[in-house]
């Protein structure tokens, strides 16, 4: 039982899941910390979008 996201909201969170992965990649973090942060993304996009904001690796 998963959230089902569709339509506008979808694009949206794809749009906001793909900034997030590119400015982890850009970020001076460790390779680790980095694979993390995309796994956690990628396998939870709102949950792991939110987290990523308040939690991710910054710069």
């Amino acid at each position: 039982m998963g959230i089902e996201v569709g339509g506008f909201f979808g694009l949206i969170l794809l749009i906001l899941n793909v900034w997030a992965i590119v400015r982890v990649v850009q970020s001076a973090a460790g390779t680790g910390s980095k694979v993390l942060w995309i796994v956690l993304i990628l396998l939870l996009p709102v949950f792991g979008l939110i987290m990523w904001f308040f939690f991710g690796p910054k710069g």
